[in-house]
């Protein structure tokens, strides 16, 4: 394959032109790293390099003023706004950064297209008015607010360019109209220097005059790549530019127009891949390569054309291992770095001045990658010990002293991240560019070296230097908040540029920097409606039939454009993949791109549609399914030796997956720190509270004298446990409070409860709170031994009758502790795992006093209290409409032996597996 610029070389060189003494204009900086290439390539004798330059190089230029950054021509558009707007009317900085990014990007058009100011922003104020009308003589505040905003736009525009000619600087619009105004002068003062043009597509209106003149003048030669196939057919968007040049340009009348070519048609291999999502077609990208790499292609003259540049990063992790030699010539969007985080959650806790800090907020910093080994010290990581400690102490608002107390060590560092930036923009970047330095500090000691991190965080030191610099300058940010917003703005526009050798190895770039280049093999992704071609976009002040009359491009041009980079990166290659996303959402692309149809009606190659994967994917659950292993057995065994409690049996019937994964593996669920009381943490206040109340008169009646004497000590003695189970925690406000008075309110009824009890003549007495009991079975059938255990809650005398208590802080009622069927035990956990848990603590109480029985057994429901609030076991007829039986005796826990048995025998029998149980 001969390439566009070898073309272009040998081109010159058969007109004898010397090339050292010619000036190359490229369409991008990149392109010049291949020319270059070329021209050494196809010239035998040792000559000076030719100056290569990019086309805004050249402009910059001729206009003899500098680019200005995106950040500064903010600053600078707001001190042109200060002097061009009444004061009452001035907005501040925060809410004017959040639309003059767009107005300069308009003013930016209308220069560039040799607008006069004038005529658009009187026609655009016009159109404004308009569009607010009003019947009433007199208009609004906000309406006169608005109309006079847009007729201050001139003036706007005006004091703007001024100041920043004034210091010989400028928008790319801005210098583009200066080169115009400069052009004749720049031409005389170099008047011998041949400049050539290379591969331009769509010009703005400077660039077509400034070329022209050129041309005109005998100064300049252009070489454009254009297939006949697009060029002549009138309807084809990929020649809509180069059409007209040809037509209307008057040099074309004389000179001939160079070239078109007939590169388009020669056969090529073209494969269209639909995969599903974005990552899919990164992995697909990866897979592809692998292909290529195993057929011994040569990579170098491979191309991966990122059509969503976000990709960027998956896509390096998913490069086979064996390519080691990779380009990569595109921006990355700083939005796009991980390192983005890192900063987002340090302005999160800053952008409001408080003495404490949110916990979520606190450990989003010290769980973000490059803040952890900041707080190694030896082998111990205080990032993880200071999470875990705030977790375990329920502390969901912290301060810096309690930070730095927990690691006065990293007292430095807890400063620079959690001290109060007092809403001061200074202060806020000044830490961060500090905090910058740490981290780059850190990197360096690393033994393995982290480039693409130190390229992260010196982009992001640019940034903030930047900001530092024009802050104290303009003294334009005055809040955390506004530089915040700005950051944003500032994120969402600029880029991290690589650098590598060009000409070696696999070339992954943007749609933009494949301009004039050519490859043998490209594999182009996201060929989606919304990203190839961009389609419809509203970022513009400027209407769109306001754009068509004064000559402006709109979506369609840009479509266009993206349409000729398209079929121009197809023109010479051999074997093209062409990747879309089967599953369009309308954030990330729409549906397959119009360029795919267009190919594939043209018909001039044979297509190749490739779809990887099912679009729908039908849902199939596996449950999981656990062979009793020899290691396994042996972990049950210790299980059992030390005791099954009767929650967990219960989970075992509700799922023997939970069992396999709390009892063998020793996986705990996660807990979260509680900001509003748990379920659980509520019932273990309870518990202890009654407890605490209690035991005074363990084995004594209850009297109406002692319970009286009880309600005084309800508050500070929930207040007491609640201290100790819920930490740090505080119960003074919220959810919190309202738990805490719940607390109290169910402790209080109970009580009353009691008291009704013995109103009525009944007889209480307390035998034991909070009693653990265990035994081991007597199971033949099993070589090892299993030991049953529990802790029952309180175990009382009611008219002389034996009572074991569970306590229920949930709504309890008298159905789900009952029974018919004693087979039922073990099927149904929602029903019947409450009887099953009465029953157990029967059981073990009858192996310790086998002469208790009979005995009554139940629960007090706290949440249900009404009536008979002891709710006791019961065993019903078959016939379900009475309960037949609820005294619980020798037959009773025969046949609940008899259930406990089976389950214990399938639970330890090395051939039944843990199965789990869909949900």
């Amino acid at each position: 394959m001969t390439s566009f610029l070898e073309d272009v070389i040998v081109d010159l060189q058969n007109q004898a032109l010397d090339i050292s003494e010619i000036t190359f204009i490229l369409p991008s900086k990149r392109a010049g790293f291949f020319l270059r290439n070329h021209i050494a390539q196809c010239t035998p004798k040792t000559i000076f390099a030719p100056e290569i330059l990019s086309i805004e190089t050249f402009i910059e230029s001729v206009a003899d003023i500098t680019y200005a950054t995106n950040t500064e021509l903010l600053f600078e558009f707001y001190e042109a706004y200060l002097v061009a707007t009444p004061k009452d009317s001035v907005e501040p900085f925060d809410d004017f950064s959040k639309w003059a990014q767009l107005l300069i990007q308009d003013f930016n058009e209308i220069d560039r297209y040799l607008i006069p100011p004038d005529s658009i922003f009187n026609y655009l104020g016009a159109i404004k008015e308009l569009n607010h009308w009003s019947l009433d003589q007199e208009q609004t505040p906000y309406i006169k607010n608005y109309i006079s905003f847009w007729k201050r736009l001139p003036v706007l525009y005006n004091t703007f360019k001024n100041l920043l000619l004034e210091k010989k600087k400028g928008y790319q619009g801005l210098v583009y109209r200066e080169a115009v105004t400069n052009l004749e002068q720049y031409i005389a003062a170099k008047p011998k220097i041949k400049y050539v043009f290379v591969g331009f597509n769509a010009l703005n209106k400077a660039e077509e005059i400034i070329i022209q003149e050129l041309l005109q003048q005998d100064l300049a030669l252009i070489y454009w790549d254009i297939d006949e196939t697009f060029i002549n057919d009138p309807l084809h968007d990929a020649g809509l530019f180069t059409r007209q040049y040809k037509t209307e340009w008057p040099y074309f009348r004389k000179h001939p127009f160079t070239w078109t070519t007939k590169n388009y048609s020669t056969p090529k291999n073209i494969q269209v891949i639909g995969v599903p999502k974005q990552v899919g077609q990164v992995k697909q990208i990866g897979a592809l390569l692998n292909q290529l790499d195993e057929s011994k292609k040569n990579l170098s003259n491979t191309a991966v054309i990122l059509g969503n540049e976000h990709l960027l990063i998956p896509l390096l992790n998913s490069i086979p291992e064996q390519i080691n030699t990779i380009n990569v010539t595109m921006g990355l969007p700083l939005r796009s770095i991980p390192m983005t985080s890192l900063f987002e959650s340090l302005f999160k806790i800053h952008k409001t001045s408080n003495s404490t800090i949110y916990y979520k907020d606190v450990n989003a910093l010290l769980s973000n990658s490059y803040i952890k080994p900041l707080l190694f010290e030896g082998s111990k990581n205080y990032a993880d010990a200071l999470i875990k400690h705030i977790q375990e102490n329920n502390i969901a608002y912290l301060n810096l002293s309690m930070l730095n107390s927990f690691s006065p060590t990293h007292s430095a560092l807890f400063n620079l991240l959690f001290s109060n930036w007092n809403n001061d923009a200074e202060i806020a970047i000044d830490n961060t560019i500090k905090l910058i330095l740490l981290i780059k500090e850190n990197l360096q000691q690393q033994a393995r070296k982290n480039t693409l991190d130190m390229e992260y965080l010196y982009r992001f030191n640019v940034v903030f230097t930047e900001l530092q610099n024009l802050n104290t300058t303009y003294k334009h940010i005055n809040s955390v908040s506004a530089l915040f917003g700005l950051y944003k703005e500032i994120i969402a526009n600029e880029t991290l540029d690589f650098k590598g050798e060009p000409l070696q190895g696999l070339q992954i770039m943007g749609m933009l920097e494949s301009r004039v280049l050519d490859f043998e093999t490209i594999i182009i992704s996201s060929v989606n409606e919304g990203i190839l071609p961009a389609g419809k976009s509203t970022n513009s002040f400027i209407p769109f039939d306001v754009k068509i009359e004064h000559g402006l491009p709109t979506y369609k041009e840009k479509d266009a454009v993206y349409t000729n980079h398209f079929y121009r990166l197809l023109q010479r290659a051999k074997q093209v993949y062409i990747l879309y996303n089967t599953e369009p959402d309308v954030l990330k692309g729409g549906e397959k791109s119009r360029l795919i149809s267009q190919l594939e009606i043209e018909n001039i190659h044979d297509i190749t549609p490739v779809v990887v994967g099912p679009k729908v994917k039908p849902t199939v659950i596996t449950l999981k399914q656990i062979e009793k292993t020899d290691a396994i057995m042996e972990r049950l065994k210790a299980v059992a030796s030390d005791g099954f409690s009767p929650s967990s049996l219960t989970n075992y019937i509700r799922n023997p997956i939970d069992l396999y994964y709390e009892k063998i593996l020793g996986i705990k669920p996660f807990e979260e720190l509680e900001e509003t009381v748990a379920a659980n943490t509520l019932g273990s206040v309870i518990h202890h509270t009654l407890e605490t109340l209690y035991t005074p008169i363990i084995n004594q009646f209850l009297s109406k004298d002692y319970i009286t004497s009880l309600k005084p000590l309800i508050a500070p003695t929930v207040k007491a446990h609640f201290k100790s189970l819920f930490k740090d925690g505080d119960f003074s406000k919220g959810k919190n409070l309202i738990v805490f008075e719940i607390a109290k309110r169910y402790v209080s009824n109970f009580l009353e409860k009691e008291l009704e009890a013995i109103n009525a003549g009944n007889t209480i007495k307390i035998i034991g709170l909070e009693v653990p009991y265990g035994t081991y079975l007597n199971l033949p059938e099993l070589d090892f031994p299993v030991r049953l255990k529990g802790t029952v809650d309180r175990i009382d005398e009611f008219n002389g009758v034996t009572r074991i208590i569970d306590y229920k802080s949930g709504k309890v009622i008298q159905s789900q502790i009952e029974i018919v069927d004693w087979e039922d035990l073990l099927t149904d956990y929602t029903k019947f795992s409450k009887s099953f848990q009465v029953l157990s603590y029967a059981y073990l109480l009858h192996q310790q006093d086998t002469n208790c029985l009979p005995v009554e057994g139940g629960i007090i429901s706290f949440k249900n209290l009404q009536g008979d609030y002891f709710l006791k076991f019961g065993k019903k007829d078959s016939s379900r409409s009475r309960t037949k039986d609820q005294l619980i005796n020798q037959d009773t826990l025969e046949a609940f032996f008899i259930q406990l048995k089976k389950l214990i025998l399938e639970l330890c029998n090395p051939k039944i597996p843990f199965v789990e149980k869909p949900l």
